[in-house]
């Protein structure tokens, strides 16, 4: 367990932290925008105020303009104690009339206008804000355009912006505060019915494998019914396995309790003759008890890689050729024709080649131990959107009324059960592999009266098929 993983309360508060630390930034910024705009708005009007007091009093006289600046054009400016108030009047010749001679201008080309202009700019080191404004005068001797520049230093402005944001932002931070407290209590009760899950799985038993029954929220229901899906699987597979492991309990102590009387036995037999009669018996179950044990193991090998093992693309040409090649020496001690068809090079499916190979040499060796007096054959042709391989033997085969109970585990396909020496597993890993791959297993009889195993599983698309070996 990885004890450094949050958890989801944790998490989900920081998630939450996180998007209203975002939201302070931003509303931080726009709060200082915003403060600018306003000490902006505020501090201009009374700037053009005092650029037009100051061109009220402008006045002709003969042969020339004059200028009284009024003090009251100053007094509301100099409100603003840390700033300072910088004009200048030029005539219509551009001469200045009063003021700071050097003081530039709001007007961006062309003549003097009636609507102010404001613009940002610096003047003798200090960084200004300048009101221009153009009047118009007339006189007897002078006519013209006048212009009145007023310039003020911005600190009023940065400090009354900064008190605005501050405020703006206190009452942002306490809202936030508020909302991550309403955050943190809804997100602790909307986690409760996790809680609940906990306590109920904590306080089951172990082999308790039966559906969670809680009343749970909308959103929890899937968390729920994937849990009971779980624990369904999780009872269907330990049920399988306990049964499977009763079933070969069973079958394995037949044979071990008849190998130690024939062991018995043999120990105190005497006789030459006897003695190699029980020792051929001996041999023989001791066969039978090989033969069962690997067919026990294959069929849980089938089983686990039917779980864990990626499917992938294979070819069952190949598989099967090799599955023949290396059954076929069973057959050795007997006149036995092999034979082995395909209608295609390649025939490419999506799946585990170990399980498949395992269900064929399953089917080959159950027809030549139980069947295939004097012929078998293995053929492969493409059927319904997929392809089909047929094992198909000159033996009894098995009667059509037990085709449906002979893919069942240990049940065996001979008429005489007591007679038989098959373990009953064979076909029943070849029907687990064909169900693992969404394929099947089925049963049929020749023209000829031969009778025949197939299985068949889907193709792999064309454009897929290049992938096999």
């Amino acid at each position: 367990m990885n004890r450094h993983v949050p958890s989801l309360f944790g998490r989900l508060i920081g998630l939450i932290a996180l998007v209203l630390a975002g939201g302070l930034v931003v509303l931080g910024w726009a709060s200082w925008i915003y403060a600018r705009i306003a000490a902006d708005e505020a501090y201009d009007r009374l700037l053009v105020g005092a650029a037009l007091q100051i061109a009220e009093s402008v006045a002709t006289e003969p042969g020339r303009i004059t200028v009284d600046p009024p003090i009251s054009a100053f007094e509301t400016l100099a409100m603003a104690v840390s700033d300072r108030v910088f004009y200048r009047v030029a005539d219509p010749a551009g001469d200045t009339l009063t003021g700071q001679a050097d003081l530039g201008t709001a007007r961006r080309g062309g003549r003097p206008r009636r609507e102010p202009s404001i613009v940002d700019d610096n003047y003798r080191g200090f960084p200004v804000r300048i009101a221009t404004l153009g009047r118009y005068v007339t006189g007897p001797d002078v006519a013209g355009w006048v212009e009145v520049t007023v310039a003020q230093t911005i600190d009023a402005r940065l400090d009354l912006a900064r008190d605005l944001t501050l405020k703006a932002m206190l009452l942002v931070l306490g809202i936030s505060g508020v909302a991550m407290l309403a955050v943190v209590v809804a997100v602790r009760q909307g986690l409760r019915p996790l809680g609940r899950v906990e306590a109920v799985l904590a306080a089951r038993d172990p082999k308790d494998l039966s559906p969670l029954e809680i009343e749970t929220p909308r959103e929890v229901r899937p968390l729920i019914g994937a849990i009971n899906h779980f624990l369904r699987r999780l009872s269907e597979r330990i049920g399988g396995m306990e049964r499977f492991v009763a079933d070969a309990a069973h079958q394995i102590r037949t044979p071990l309790t008849a190998l130690s009387a024939q062991v018995e036995l043999l120990s105190s037999e005497q006789r030459a003759e006897r003695r190699r009669a029980q020792i051929a018996r001996v041999r023989e179950r001791t066969d039978q008890l090989g033969r069962l044990t690997n067919q026990l193991l294959s069929h849980a090998m089938v089983i686990h890689r039917r779980e864990v093992v990626p499917l992938e693309p294979v070819d069952l040409v190949a598989i099967t050729r090799a599955a023949l090649a290396e059954t076929v020496p069973l057959s050795l001690d007997r006149e036995v024709r092999i034979g082995f068809e395909s209608t295609r090079a390649t025939m490419s499916i999506l799946g585990d080649r170990v399980s498949i190979r395992e269900a064929i040499s399953n089917l080959i060796h159950n027809a030549i131990r139980h069947g295939a007096p004097g012929h078998l054959a293995a053929s492969l042709t493409e059927e319904a959107g997929g392809f089909l391989i047929r094992i198909e033997d000159d033996g009894p085969g098995i009667p059509p009324a037990r085709w449906s109970e002979v893919v069942l585990p240990f049940v065996r396909g001979a008429e005489n059960e007591t007679q038989a020496d098959g373990s009953g597993l064979g076909l029943a890993i070849a029907a687990d592999v064909a169900v693992a791959h969404g394929g099947r297993l089925g049963f049929a009889r020749s023209a000829e009266g031969r009778f025949g195993v197939e299985l068949w599983f889907k193709r792999l698309p064309e454009r897929d098929e290049g992938g096999t070996e």
